[in-house]
């Protein structure tokens, strides 16, 4: 009987080994989703899990070795050597999960904010506080402030781009 598995590949071989799974007949769900990279040339769309992508395969007619040996795989993901199956809800689940992050224009496109601009943080230990955006970090959704408390000297905090919002004039 056919079930979905988690398969382990190595870095960014995800496209090539969907391709040669796909080659080969197999069903393969690579959940990824576009973005908007702080660098203009990186990849636009990226995996969902990187290293992982999902096959539907019955291994026990086929054996689990079958996909242990293909280039760019590390092999299924599995528990005390037995491959663990991953739930059809799951995979469900992810599908749409993938559809509103897609619908919602990709990931890494909330408000966009200037150097300068004031901004009230909404969550974590500084909540209530208002900052000053400084710059947008490496990390898709990492951003720095600066915040004024314990001293007039503004210091630098990171914190998650969900964690600010423009401040109310």
């Amino acid at each position: 009987m056919k079930q979905w598995y988690a398969m382990r590949v190595k870095p960014h071989k995800e496209r090539f080994v969907r391709q040669q799974l796909e080659e080969q007949g197999a069903t393969v769900f690579f959940p990824a989703v576009r973005v908007k990279p702080v660098n203009p040339r990186a990849a636009k769309i990226r995996p969902y899990f990187p290293g992982y992508l999902f096959v539907q395969v019955d291994v026990e007619q086929e054996g689990v070795d079958v996909y242990r040996w293909l280039p760019g795989v590390h092999g299924l993901v599995a528990f005390g050597g037995v491959p663990a199956a991953v739930h059809e809800a799951l995979i469900a689940g992810l599908r749409e999960r993938l559809q509103q992050i897609e619908a919602a224009g990709g990931l890494g496109r909330g408000p966009s904010y200037q150097p300068g601009e004031r901004v009230r943080i909404v969550a974590g230990p500084l909540a209530g506080y208002e900052a000053i955006f400084d710059a947008q970090l490496s990390g898709e959704e990492r951003v720095q402030v600066l915040l004024a408390f314990l001293s007039a000297q503004p210091q630098r905090v990171k914190l998650d781009v969900e964690d600010i919002r423009k401040a109310e004039e």
